[in-house]
């Protein structure tokens, strides 16, 4: 049975149907994430486990070394010393750093979606209210030369000299 905060992360990051391309992959990478951590702790700790000099010989252990290899902090207090070991270390970096990456360039893209949304709102009320200012001087200018017409075409009116 998955935890309901578990199926909520997910449907959060993932189900949406109007959320745009760039967020549902990094939501998706995100999963991965978070997959390939809990993966990379298990089969860290397999590799590592009976190994001479190793550090990383339980799985909360292993757990915490996925978590900041991951992220790329790396304290050196943990690290595996078997060539399988370090395979898993490879993919477990590749996957962090791809993912954080995905994420940043997903919120950087909706910080700049959000200021032209924004920016392109403020252009569409200035020439609204631009062609409003257009409409209403053509009126004004139309209604003075009516009223103009109207005073010339007076019987015994003659034009100013």
């Amino acid at each position: 049975m998955v935890p309901v905060f578990l199926t909520k992360a997910v449907e959060l990051l993932l189900g949406r149907e109007k959320r745009s391309l760039h967020l549902k992959a990094a939501g998706w990478a995100t999963v991965l994430l978070a997959l390939t951590v809990l993966a990379g702790s298990g089969l860290v700790v397999l590799a590592e486990r009976h190994a001479p000099q190793a550090t990383i010989t339980t799985y909360p252990r292993a757990l915490w070394w996925s978590v900041e290899t991951a992220t790329t902090v790396g304290y050196g207090d943990l690290f595996p010393v078997t060539p399988w070991g370090r395979v898993v270390a490879a993919v477990v970096m590749a996957v962090g750093i791809t993912t954080y990456g995905m994420v940043t360039a997903a919120l950087a893209t909706w910080f700049v979606g959000h200021e032209q949304r924004r920016r392109h709102r403020l252009a569409a009320g200035a020439e609204r209210a631009a062609r409003e200012m257009r409409d209403e001087t053509a009126r004004l200018l139309h209604e003075r030369f009516d009223r103009i017409e109207r005073l010339l075409a007076e019987p015994g009116r003659r034009p100013p000299r």
